[in-house]
C-alpha cells in the first residue's frame, strides 16, 4: 500500500490507541470536584460526603472546590469550559434546572455542555408556618387564599429560586393567589416567619427541621410525593393537592467530551459509594433521599424534564426570563 495513504490510517490508529490507553490509566492525579455554593452549605456538605470515598474507589484524591456565585452558575460555567479529561467534575443541584428556565442566556448550555454521571440525592422542601398561626394544614391555607386572594404571604430565598417556584406551582394547581416575599437567602426568611411578618415559607428540611422539632415552626407539608424520613409526621402536600411535587436534587457531571470510559467508571464508583452505610447516613442527614441514576443518559433525561417543568411553571405564573 502506498505510504501516502497509510499515513492517515496510522495517525488515527495511534490516536485511538493513545486515547484508550489514557482512559485505562485514568485517574493518574487528583480530581477536582467543583460545587457552586458557599462552604458549609448543603451542596458543599454533599460534595464532601461523597468526595473522600469516591477518591478511595478511584485510587486518587477527589478535592472539593467551592466556586460560589450566581446560584451555582459560576461553577457550572467553569466546569463546562474545563478540559474534558475526567479531572474536573461538578456537583450540580436543582438550581441548575431552575436557572435554565429562568435565564434567557447562560455562559453554557445547561443540558448539552455536560456529560452526565448520576443523580446523588433528591430532597423535598417544607411548607411551614409559625406555630400557633391560623394555618394548621394546607387546606386551611387554600381556604383562606381563596377567600382573600393575595393576602397570604410566603417567603423564598429569591425570585426564581426553587422555593419561589414551589409557591408558584401551588398557586397554579389550586387557582389561588399568594403574595411572594423574596429574600437574598440566609436566615431572614425563617426569622420573619417566626416573627409573624410573613405567613408561610418554602424551604429545605435542613433549614426548617430544628425549629419544627423545637415547636416554633409548624410544618404543614413536604413537597415530595412521600413523607421525609427526617420529618415522618409531616404529610406530603399532594395529599391535599393531588400530583403536586417539588423535589430538588444533587448530581454529578463532567465537561462535554469527557470519554465515555471515564464517565462509566465514575458512575460505577459513585454507585458503590452511595451504598456505603456511613455515606447513606450522612446524606440522609442533609434531608436527601439517595437516588442514583441507572446511567448518565437517565440523569440527562431527568434534568431535561426538570427544566421543562420549571419553564411551564414560569409561563403559567407569567414570570419573564431574565
Amino acid at each position: 500500500m502506498n505510504l501516502r495513504f497509510m499515513a492517515p490510517l496510522l495517525s488515527t490508529a495511534v490516536w485511538v490507541f493513545g486515547s484508550t490507553a489514557a482512559c485505562a490509566a485514568w485517574p493518574e492525579k487528583p480530581i477536582t470536584l467543583v460545587q457552586g455554593f458557599s462552604a458549609g452549605g448543603n451542596s458543599d456538605t454533599i460534595a464532601r460526603v461523597i468526595a473522600e470515598p469516591l477518591g478511595k474507589e478511584l485510587g486518587q484524591p477527589v478535592v472539593v472546590e467551592a466556586r460560589p456565585g450566581a446560584g451555582g452558575n459560576l461553577a457550572s460555567g467553569q466546569v463546562a469550559r474545563a478540559a474534558a479529561d475526567g479531572y474536573t467534575l461538578v456537583l450540580l443541584t436543582g438550581g441548575h434546572a431552575v436557572s435554565a428556565a429562568m435565564y434567557k442566556s447562560l455562559s453554557f448550555n445547561p443540558l448539552e455542555d455536560f456529560e452526565w454521571v448520576s443523580v446523588v440525592t433528591r430532597f423535598p422542601f417544607v411548607l411551614a408556618a409559625k406555630a400557633g398561626s391560623p394555618y394548621n394544614n394546607v387546606s386551611d391555607v387554600l381556604k383562606a387564599a381563596k377567600a382573600s386572594p393575595g393576602t397570604i404571604s410566603f417567603s423564598s430565598v429569591g425570585v426564581g429560586s426553587t422555593q419561589h417556584l414551589a409557591g408558584e406551582l401551588l398557586q397554579s394547581m389550586t387557582g389561588t393567589k399568594l403574595n411572594h416575599i423574596p429574600y437574598k437567602g440566609g436566615a431572614a426568611p425563617l426569622q420573619d416567619v417566626l416573627g409573624g411578618r410573613v405567613d408561610l415559607m418554602f424551604d429545605s428540611v435542613t433549614a426548617t427541621r430544628a425549629q419544627v422539632e423545637a415547636g416554633k415552626l409548624h410544618a404543614l407539608a413536604v413537597t415530595s410525593l412521600d413523607r421525609s424520613p427526617l420529618l415522618p409526621a409531616v404529610p406530603p402536600l399532594q395529599d391535599t393537592v393531588p400530583g403536586y411535587e417539588v423535589t430538588s436534587w444533587s448530581g454529578l457531571a463532567a465537561p462535554k467530551g469527557t470519554p465515555p470510559e471515564v464517565t462509566q467508571r465514575l458512575h460505577a464508583a459513585l454507585l458503590k459509594v452511595l451504598k456505603q452505610p456511613a455515606v447513606v447516613q450522612q446524606l440522609q442527614a442533609t434531608g436527601g433521599v439517595i437516588s442514583p441514576s441507572n446511567s448518565g443518559a437517565e440523569m440527562k433525561q431527568y434534568v431535561k424534564g426538570q427544566i421543562e417543568k420549571w419553564l411551564k411553571v414560569m409561563r403559567d405564573a407569567q414570570i419573564q426570563p431574565r
